[in-house]
């Protein structure tokens, strides 16, 4: 259909319980969570793989590949990623054994595509959203966002703050969420170890958050799924 999102990238990986192929197709805008949880959009059940190991999402016309603090990291061509990275035709992606191999989708039609393996497609703003912990003591909690404006602090017995984090780097509040015209905005409030959004500095101003977006509150990770 017209109106569909057009096919942009295949990532490949073989099985390692059973070494059966699988292919997800990625269009245009869309994001895939990869980790040994099921709730993610590519499920790899491997010993070394993260519950919430890595996330590709797509940013100003490009897929990028963003470790989500796993415990034994993310490669890409064999490099470590300490940062959000830019994914190119060929790179190869592997989770410490797991390999993914990234390409570019030309020639194929939309029936093979459809015979053939997943197509993730993009979650567009609908005001609703969810933030999953990916690192600390609370790794894999989801949050739901369900008011229009959130603040995030870290918890203590005396917090009141909607969203709690248990991590000494949080401040005391952090930061807010506010929901404008169906979009989830960030903003910093001044805390001491700064509001991130895929590496990037959040300032009071805000930052407007799209499926994918990985959040860092201090050295707490957060990944956003719109929807």
């Amino acid at each position: 259909m017209a109106d569909e999102p057009a096919i942009l990238a295949r990532l490949l990986w073989a099985d390692p319980v059973n070494n059966d192929q699988r292919v997800f197709f990625l269009a245009e805008g869309a994001t895939a969570s990869i980790g040994r949880l099921e709730t993610n959009d590519i499920c790899i059940h491997e010993q070394h793989v993260s519950r919430q190991h890595a996330v590709i999402n797509y940013q100003d016309g490009i897929f990028m590949v963003q470790d989500l603090g796993s415990a034994n990291g993310v490669f890409v061509n064999d490099d470590r990623l300490t940062e959000p990275f830019p994914l190119m035709v060929g790179d190869i992606i592997r989770l410490f054994v797991p390999t993914l191999f990234f390409s570019a989708m030309t020639g194929i039609d939309q029936q093979h595509i459809t015979d053939h393996g997943t197509v993730l497609n993009p979650i567009p703003s609908s005001g609703r959203g969810t933030l999953t912990i990916t690192t600390g003591i609370q790794e894999g909690t989801a949050i739901d966002l369900n008011k229009a404006e959130m603040t995030v602090g870290r918890a203590t017995h005396r917090a009141d703050w909607e969203i709690c984090l248990s991590d000494p780097s949080i401040s005391r509040p952090h930061a807010r969420m506010a929901l404008q015209d169906s979009t989830w905005i960030v903003y910093d409030l001044s805390s001491a170890n700064g509001t991130f959004v895929n590496g990037t500095p959040v300032n009071e101003k805000g930052r407007a958050l799209r499926d994918g977006d990985v959040i860092a509150f201090g050295a707490l990770l957060l990944l956003f799924r719109a929807g």
